[in-house]
C-alpha cells in the first residue's frame, strides 16, 4: 500500500503517464525519459515521502528511491501498463545529445541484466575462495556444477544482452536472444576447436571465426541492425504474416552479416578501445586511479557512471580481468566512512538515524542514501569522502589491482578480486586501500566535517518548551504557525520514521495528539487530501506550505478510522475542522498516532523555530515561528 501511494505520486509529478517515453530502474533509481521535462515537478517529488532526491542528467529524469526501488517500479508498471519495449528518441521525436544518448542506451541495455551478473560475479569469487581453501577441487563434479552456475551469465552474456538490447531498440526481444544464441552456439564454438585456420564460409561468403562468448559490443550492434530491419519489414509486409516473416528475414540476414562483417569490425574496434584505455592507465596508473576514485561518486550523482560499465565488461571479456572496478572500492567505502562519522558525532537524532541506515547501505554497495541524505547536504563530508577515496585509489593504482568478474562494489565484491592461483598482493592492496579511505574519511569527517549545530546540544535541559528563545515569540518579522491539534509536542527527530526525522521533507515539529481532531493551523486552502485521509497538504494565505501527517504508516489503514470534513481545494479559516480520527482504534490496530507537522517549503525561510510555552499544547496555540524569508 505504501509503495502504491508513492508510485501514484511519482506518476503524477513526472507529468502523468502520457508524459513518459520509457522507464527502467537500477539499484536505487527510477530512470524516466520524458516527453517534456517541464511538465515534471522535481521540487514536489523531492519532498515526497519515500523519495531521496531527483537528478536530471543524461537525458533522464532520475528519481532516487533507495533499496526498494524494484517494488516501486513494479507498482508503477501495474498502474500504468507501460510498454517496456521503448526506444526513447524514436518514439518521442525528442532529440538527445550524444552523452544523453549514450547514458540512456547503456542504462537501458545493462540495468535489466545487472542483477544476474552481480550474482554470478560474487559466486565466481566464492568458488575461487573455496578452491584456495581446498574445500573443493577443480576436477570434482561439485566444482563443475558451481562453476557452471557462476559462469553461465558471463559465457552466455550475448544472449542476455541480445534480449535487453533488442527490447531497447524497439524490436522483438526474443529474437535478440536467438541472435546471441547463434553467436555462442555449440556448432559454431566446435568449429573453432582444433581448427588450424579460424576461417570458414557461408554460401561462399568468407567468415573469420571469432569467440563471442562473454562479448559485449558485437551483439549490441547486431541487435540494433536487426531492429532496423524488423521495423522496415513490418512496414512493407502484410499484417497477416509479418509477425513471423519479419523475424525470419531479419535473423537470416543479421546472423550471417554479424559473423562476416559486424562481429569482426566491432571486435577490432573494441580491442582498440580497450588497448587505448589500458595505455592511458599505464601512462601513470597512480594518477589515473586517484582521479577516477575521486570523481566516481560525482559521476554517480549525475547518473553518468553507467558510461563506464560496458568498457569494464569488455575488459573482462577480452582479458579476463579489469583494472577499473578495484579503483572504485575506496570511492564507495570512503563515502560510507564519512556517513559513519556523522552517525557517531552528531547529537541531532534525525542525522544520526539517517546516517546509521546509510552506513549499512554503503557497506552493501548502495551509496546514494549516504550521499543525498547525509554527506552532500553537509557538503564537507562529501568532499572529504572524495579526497579520501583518491588516497586509496593511489594505492590500488600502484599495485595494478584487477577484478576477475563484473559486479557491484560492496563487501561481497572483494571475492571477485581473488585470482585463480590464490590471494596475492593486489588483493591486499585493495583491502588496505578501502580500509584506509574508510578510516581517513571517518576521522576527518568526525573532527572537521560536521557543523557545530549538528553535534552540539543543550544537555542541561531536555524540555522543548524550556529551550525556546522568547525573542522569537513576539518578533514582528516572523510568521506564526498555530497548532492544528491538542497534545504533547516532541522534536521531529524523535519521530519513529527516518523520512520525517531526517527532515528530508522539511523542518517542523511533531505532536502526539490527545484529541482526535486536526484543525486548520491558519487561514488558507487545503491543497491536497490523501485518499486515505491520513495526510493533509495545506497552504496558508501567507504562502506557507504545511503537511499534517496523522500517525506513522497509517496509510496502511486505507482510510479506516479517519473522517474528512473538507476536500482538496477547500478554503478554510483558522480552527476549522479538517479531519477527525479515532485515536484508540488506530492504536489498537498497531499504529502510532504521532503527527509530524512539516513546513514543506522550508527553504523559503531562514529558520523555523518552536515558540510554544509548554510541552502540552492546545489546538490554536502558537507552535512555530518562521523567520523572515530569504532574500
Amino acid at each position: 500500500m505504501k509503495n502504491k501511494e508513492l508510485a501514484e505520486s511519482i506518476i503524477q509529478h513526472v507529468g502523468g503517464k502520457d508524459n513518459v517515453i520509457s522507464l527502467v530502474h537500477c539499484a536505487t533509481r527510477l530512470r524516466f525519459v520524458l516527453k517534456d521535462d517541464n511538465k515534471a515537478d522535481a521540487d514536489k517529488l523531492k519532498k515526497q515521502v519515500g523519495v531521496i532526491t531527483v537528478v536530471q542528467s543524461g537525458g533522464q529524469f532520475q528519481v532516487v528511491i533507495g533499496n526498494h526501488v524494484a517494488d516501486v517500479f513494479s507498482d508503477i508498471m501495474q498502474l500504468t501498463n507501460f510498454n517496456e519495449n521503448t526506444s526513447s528518441e524514436s518514439k518521442s521525436g525528442k532529440k538527445l545529445g550524444v552523452l544523453s544518448k549514450l547514458i540512456d542506451l547503456v542504462s537501458g541495455i545493462f540495468i535489466p541484466a545487472l542483477a544476474i551478473l552481480v550474482a554470478g560475479g560474487i559466486l565466481k569469487g566464492l568458488v575461487s575462495l573455496l578452491q584456495i581453501l581446498d574445500i573443493i577441487a577443480p576436477e570434482t563434479s561439485t566444482y563443475n556444477f558451481l562453476f557452471a552456475i557462476a559462469d553461465a551469465p558471463f559465457y552466455y552474456l550475448p544472449i542476455i544482452l541480445g534480449f535487453s538490447a533488442v527490447k531497447k531498440f524497439g524490436g522483438n526481444s526474443y529474437v535478440g536472444m536467438a541472435l546471441g544464441g547463434a553467436l555462442v552456439h555449440p556448432n559454431i564454438v566446435g568449429m573453432m576447436k582444433g581448427a588450424l585456420e579460424l576461417q570458414t564460409e557461408f554460401f561462399s561468403i568468407p567468415i573469420n571465426l571469432i569467440p563471442y562468448a562473454s562479448s559485449v559490443f558485437p551483439i549490441i550492434l547486431a541487435s540494433w541492425f536487426y531492429s532496423v530491419l524488423e521495423r522496415n519489414f513490418n512496414k512493407i509486409l502484410h499484417d497477416s504474416f509479418k509477425k513471423f516473416i519479419s523475424p525470419l528475414l531479419g535473423i537470416l540476414i543479421t546472423v550471417p552479416l554479424t559473423f562476416a562483417v559486424i562481429g569482426p569490425i566491432v571486435s577490432i574496434l573494441s580491442d582498440g578501445v580497450a588497448s587505448g584505455i589500458i595505455y592511458i592507465y599505464q601512462l601513470n596508473s597512480v594518477i589515473a586511479s586517484m582521479i577516477l576514485a575521486a570523481v566516481w561518486q560525482i559521476m554517480v550523482i549525475f547518473g553518468v557512471h553507467w558510461g563506464l560499465v560496458p568498457f569494464a565488461m569488455n575488459n573482462i571479456a577480452l582479458y579476463q580481468e579489469d583494472f577499473m572496478l578495484p579503483i572504485l572500492f575506496p570511492a564507495v567505502f570512503a563515502q560510507t566512512g564519512a556517513a559513519l562519522a556523522v552517525m557517531l558525532r552528531s547529537k541531532d537524532k534525525q542525522f544520526k538515524g539517517l546516517a546509521s541506515s546509510s552506513v549499512l547501505s554503503g557497506i552493501f554497495g548502495v551509496t546514494e542514501p549516504a550521499i543525498y541524505g547525509v554527506n552532500l547536504p553537509l557538503k564537507r563530508p562529501f568532499v572529504i569522502g572524495c579526497l579520501s577515496a583518491s588516497i586509496g585509489g593511489a594505492i590500488v593504482g600502484c599495485y595494478h589491482a584487477v577484478a576477475y568478474s563484473f559486479g557491484f562494489i560492496s563487501i561481497f565484491a572483494f571475492l571477485q578480486l581473488i585470482p585463480p592461483e590464490g590471494i596475492d598482493a593486489r588483493f591486499y592492496a585493495v583491502a588496505v586501500a578501502s580500509i584506509l579511505s574508510f578510516s581517513i574519511a571517518t576521522l576527518a569527517t568526525y573532527f572537521f566535517g560536521i557543523p557545530k549545530d549538528k553535534y552540539q546540544t543543550n544537555e542541561s535541559d531536555t524540555s522543548l518548551s524550556n529551550n525556546i528563545n522568547n525573542e522569537n515569540i513576539d518578533n514582528p518579522n516572523n510568521t506564526t504557525i498555530y497548532s492544528p491539534m491538542s497534545g504533547k509536542v516532541i522534536a521531529l527527530s524523535e519521530v519513529n520514521d527516518p523520512t520525517f526525522a531526517s527532515e528530508l521533507m522539511g523542518k517542523g515539529i511533531a505532536i502526539i495528539p490527545t484529541i482526535g481532531q486536526a484543525v486548520a493551523p491558519d487561514n488558507g486552502e487545503v491543497m491536497s487530501l490523501f485518499r486515505t485521509k491520513h495526510a493533509i497538504g495545506f497552504q496558508t494565505d501567507g504562502g506557507t506550505e504545511i503537511l499534517i501527517h496523522i500517525g506513522i504508516d497509517t496509510v496502511k489503514l486505507d482510510g479506516q478510522y479517519f473522517e474528512a470534513h473538507i476536500k482538496a481545494g477547500s478554503k478554510v479559516k483558522k480552527g476549522d475542522l479538517l479531519v477527525s480520527f479515532d485515536i484508540d482504534a488506530i492504536k489498537q490496530a498497531g499504529f502510532e498516532v504521532t503527527t509530524p507537522i512539516i513546513i514543506t517549503n522550508s527553504d523559503n525561510y531562514q529558520d523555523i523555530l518552536p515558540i510554544f510555552k509548554q510541552d502540552n499544547i492546545q489546538s490554536g496555540e502558537a507552535l512555530l515561528a518562521l523567520s523572515q524569508n530569504k532574500e
